[in-house]
């Protein structure tokens, strides 16, 4: 009689989690969340995603083209890159990469927030960019991720 309930539970089991990926040492994660300048010519692009919604999926980010790695939940990543020039911020969703384009200035640091949305067939993702106050806060509270790995 509650072998169905139960079976169906276990099963369910099997199809919720976190997805985990490659973090760097406790020395370069406090480091990075000193928010020292970027060095000379160039601005800082925190990349990352916080909460547990879409907890289960991967999700490639990459800067002007080059691969910077792959998202789970609560992790950022840190690049620069030139200063006083626009620069994509791709992230892979659905169907197609999303992008987001910025223009930096030299020594500003940026923070671009990943968040996964409902899809068709999988969870998709976007990215925004959010005020150096509340991207700081959320940083603070999330892991550094190693770069460069991409799924693609």
């Amino acid at each position: 009689m509650y072998i169905k309930p139960t079976l169906i539970v276990l099963i369910s089991s099997l199809f919720v989690g976190c997805a985990s990926v490659p973090m760097e040492s406790k020395e370069r994660i406090e480091y990075a969340k000193e928010f020292h300048l970027p060095a000379d010519g160039n601005a800082g692009l925190y990349i990352y995603r916080s909460g547990s919604f879409g907890g289960a999926l991967k999700k490639d980010v990459w800067v002007d083209g080059k691969c910077i790695g792959e998202t789970a939940p609560n992790v950022f990543f840190y690049e620069e890159v030139q200063g006083d020039k626009e620069h994509k911020i791709s992230t892979e969703s659905e169907f197609s990469p999303n992008d987001l384009l910025i223009k930096t200035e030299t020594g500003k640091h940026y923070f671009i927030r990943q968040y996964i949305s409902i899809g068709v067939f999988v969870g998709g993702a976007g990215v925004e960019l959010v005020d150096e106050t509340e991207g700081k806060k959320e940083v603070m509270d999330l892991e550094l991720a190693k770069k460069g790995v991409c799924s693609e």
